[in-house]
């Protein structure tokens, strides 16, 4: 942060002017005695709440800043803000603003914009000592700007929070959805049992081996696989989300034999399977392949492709409710790193079939949630993006909030 670029009318202060400190006051308490102590209270310590406890030593609003194993860097969010009765150990420096003087919220967001890696000392796990941390460089305008400021900020962090919390709604309103539809259908015709519980009468219940084609992706060695384009992009088990979407930030490329492009080159429609699982990755998760271009995929993701009775996309979903019931949730036994279930557990897999027109059904419906998802997921990075924005040019004075100050605003 260059002092050149503020304002005129801010001043550039150590952080000790500008907040007190309450470190004094903090109690580590390891986790041993925490289980002897479980209540309602946030234990915090570095970057969050850790644990609850049934004790607290702060009541208010406070700024807590990592001492040790925390992220120092600009945006890496070293501090954060607690309000209410709370408990926080030896690894967070507690912090308040100086009454008329700054204001918490302002305050964390500076804390977070700035680089506090040149104060940081240690080799192996790095340390912010109270000593260094007092003489952190802070650019503070008047109060009454602070609060602006954070109006601004804290207006872009609720939107974000809103987004998510609406999130995880929808997550819940598919899930309730996915229980009821794969049970009732959508013709509310009576039930039967089987091996899988209720259905509709008209429903069957057939192996996933009598419905598909079930393929093994190709056998490369982590060595032969390439980070430059050169050859296949592979899709590997990293690359399939527990969502049912794809991360291609891990893309690799994998020179495929000409005599193995009919077999192992994907189609749009297929249906992706990680078959088997270390304890990074997670069996049973599942994705229609929808990209655009040249893929194939390894070993350790099985392709589906099913007759004509059976629509992909309603496969996908009912799949994504065996994995979210946990039918692919097997025990590890001792002597296996992996669990598995590989090609011919896979093709004893029951697949209840409605009729073609209900399996559309079913389909557009959980496909309107994960729209839905998709677009909220969407508007939280562009809010994310626009409070870094925001926060860089509010935190440098290049963006001014005076006419804000004429308007009521509670912060």
């Amino acid at each position: 942060m260059n002092v050149t670029t503020f304002p005129e009318h801010w001043e550039v202060m150590p952080l000790e002017r500008a907040l007190n400190v309450f470190d004094n006051k903090r109690i580590p308490v390891n986790e041993k005695q925490r289980q002897q102590m479980q209540g309602e209270y946030p234990y915090c310590g570095a970057n969050g709440v850790v644990d609850y406890v049934n004790d607290y030593l702060f009541d208010g609003e406070f700024v807590l800043l990592a001492e040790d194993g925390g992220y120092w860097g600009t945006f890496e969010n070293s501090a954060y803000l607690m309000s209410g009765k709370f408990w926080v150990n030896n690894h967070a420096h507690v912090l308040q603003a100086k009454q008329g003087l700054s204001h918490n919220y302002f305050l964390m967001c500076q804390l977070n914009y700035l680089d506090i890696k040149p104060f940081i000392s240690g080799t192996t796990r790095g340390k912010l000592n109270q000593g260094m941390m007092k003489r952190v460089p802070l650019a503070l305008p008047p109060l009454p700007e602070q609060r602006a400021i954070a109006h601004v900020l804290q207006t872009l962090q609720e939107a974000k929070f809103s987004r998510q919390r609406e999130i995880v709604l929808e997550r819940e309103r598919k899930s309730a959805l996915m229980d009821y539809l794969f049970s009732y259908g959508t013709k509310g015709e009576p039930r039967k049992q089987t091996e899988i519980g209720e259905i509709p009468e008209s429903w069957e219940v057939v192996r996933l081996g009598n419905i598909a084609d079930i393929t093994y992706g190709v056998q490369a060695a982590v060595a032969h696989l390439l980070d430059e384009s050169a050859g296949l992009p592979i899709l590997t088990n990293i690359n399939i989300t527990l969502d049912g979407t794809f991360d291609l930030s891990t893309l690799r490329y994998y020179d495929l034999p000409q005599g193995k492009r009919d077999k192992l080159i994907l189609k749009k429609g297929d249906l992706l399977f990680n078959w088997r699982s270390g304890s990074q990755h997670h069996v049973g998760k599942t994705v229609l392949f929808d990209l655009d271009g040249e893929y194939t995929f390894s070993s350790f993701i099985l392709r589906f492709r099913f007759a004509e009775k059976v629509k992909n996309v309603f496969a996908f979903h009912y799949f994504h409710y065996l994995r979210e019931k946990g039918f692919f949730a097997l025990k590890r036994s001792q002597s296996s790193v992996n669990s598995v279930f590989n090609a011919s557990k896979s093709a004893e897999i029951p697949v209840v079939v409605p009729s073609v027109e209900e399996q559309l059904g079913i389909g557009n419906v959980l496909q309107a949630c994960d729209t839905k998802i998709t677009a909220l997921e969407q508007e939280v990075v562009c809010l994310d993006e626009l409070f870094r924005a925001m926060l860089d040019e509010l935190m440098t004075g290049q963006r001014s909030v005076v006419p804000l100050l004429d308007t009521e605003m509670d912060v």
